[in-house]
Formats: structure tokens, sequence, C-alpha cells
């Protein structure tokens, strides 16, 4: 019996984790609307912006085609703008109700956050799809090998889940739609433009390439790149790309798991 014990706990925490993702994911399946409204992005900076930039020839991207080097970095702005805005849900939940149905319930709370993460990771995969094709009827050459697209899918849910994670902490400090809203939209600009998802590092000046360093979309890009695109190539390893969003995340849900807790008070 003691040997099952830890077996136990560890699946109990599975379906409580998943039972809070499912709640969250039925939201999505009842309003399609919001995945057609969220294809627009995506395809206006793909189709304007990246046919603009693609015409200044002094913009290098090491021999890659700007709309193929601009792909994975509108997949992963896509991924974030979506996820960034992720915790107005728990302030609607806190004013329905429903977040105090959660707290009673013998769920712990980190199950409660990871699940939120789980649920912002489908909704960041249904972006990762839209995306794709739109690449495809674009031309862009994107990789069919199906480790590549696995790893593109699983850096796709990972990086939805540290951004939905770090909006659900802005949601617990803040606690009200007016506030989140204006905060979320102060965050993402930096956060997008700081990153190397429009134009490559060397290009920033030396301050913004070390604030670039430290921001996880930067490493979240890089994979994309690598893995969404026919010939893509890392250039910071697969590996540290990994360990920075595995790490950042683990810090996050460290940190929601207690506000999630206070945020019906």
């Amino acid at each position: 019996m003691a040997e099952r014990a830890p077996y136990a706990a560890v699946s109990e925490f599975g379906l409580q984790t998943f039972a809070v993702a499912d709640a969250d994911i039925r939201k999505l399946r009842h309003d399609p609307l919001e995945l057609a409204t969220r294809a627009v992005q995506p395809v206006l900076w793909l189709v304007l912006f990246g046919q603009v930039m693609a015409q200044i020839h002094g913009l290098s991207t090491n021999g890659t085609r700007y709309l193929d080097f601009l792909a994975a970095g509108i997949l992963a702005q896509s991924v974030l703008f979506a996820a960034i805005f992720y915790g107005i849900s728990a302030i609607w939940e806190r004013d329905l109700g429903v977040l105090h149905r959660y707290l009673v319930s013998p769920a712990p709370r980190p199950a409660l956050v990871i699940g939120k993460a789980l649920s912002a990771s489908v909704r960041g995969l249904s972006q990762a799809v839209i995306v794709y094709l739109l690449a495809l009827a674009m031309g862009i050459g994107v990789s069919f090998d199906p480790l590549h697209m696995v790893g593109a899918a699983a850096f796709v849910a990972l990086g939805s889940a540290l951004f939905s994670t770090l909006s659900l902490i802005i949601a617990c400090i803040v606690k009200t739609r007016e506030r989140f809203m204006g905060i979320g939209q102060v965050l993402t600009m930096p956060i997008f433009f700081a990153s190397n998802a429009i134009y490559p590092i060397e290009l920033m000046p030396p301050w913004l390439r070390a604030v670039a360093s430290f921001n996880p979309l930067t490493y979240e890009v890089d994979a994309l790149r690598a893995l969404m695109l026919a010939g893509g190539v890392s250039g910071f390893g697969l590996p540290l790309d990994a360990a920075v969003l595995l790490g950042a995340s683990a810090m996050l849900i460290a940190v929601a798991a207690p506000l999630y807790r206070r945020m019906a008070t």
C-alpha cells in the first residue's frame, strides 16, 4: 500500500488537472467564432507586414527568405497575444462565482493553475494550425517532418502555458478587467518587439540584445524557426530553448498557485 501511495497521488493530481483543463476546453468548442477572429491577426502580419518588409534588401536573415523567417515569429506572436489575455477569464470566473467552486474543491492549487495552462495550450495549438495553413498558402517552406511538427506543437503548447500563467498572475494581482486589459496591452508589445520574432537578434543594439536574451519568447521563436521551416536551424540549440521555457513555466506556476488561492478574497 505504501508503494502505491505516490502513484495514486500523482494519478489523482493528473485527473484533477485534466478536469480543470477540460472545463475550459469545452468553452472553446462552444465558441468557434473565437478561432475565426484570431485568424485575422496572423493573416495581416504575414500578408501585409511580411510582404512589405520582404522588400527591404538590407534586412539580413542569414540567407533565409524573409517570409520564411517571419512565419515562425508570427506563430509565436499569435500564441503570445492569445495567452497574455487568458487571465481575464479568471476575473470573469471570480465575478460569476466559478472561482469559489474551484477553490472549495479538493484539487491542489497547482493542479488548478496547470489545468488552466493546459487549456491555454490547446488554444495555442489551434493558432498553430491556422498559421501552418496560411504559410502553406503563401508558399513558405514549411517542414513536414513528423518529428519536427510534433516538436513545434510541443513548443507552441509550452509557450502558451508559460504566457497564460503569466497572465493569470497579473489577473490575480489586479483583480479587475480594466486594469488587466491595460497591463496586458502594455506587456505584449515589449515582449514581442524585444525578441527575434520579426528581425534577427544580430540587428539589435547591444542593450536590446541583452533584454532579448532574457525574453522567453526569443527562445520559443528560435525553436519554432528550427522546427517549422524546412532546413531551419536553432541559434541557441533546442535543449536550451526547452530548458528556458520549462524553467520559466515552473517558476511562474510556483508563483501563480498561492496567488490564485487568494484571488477570491
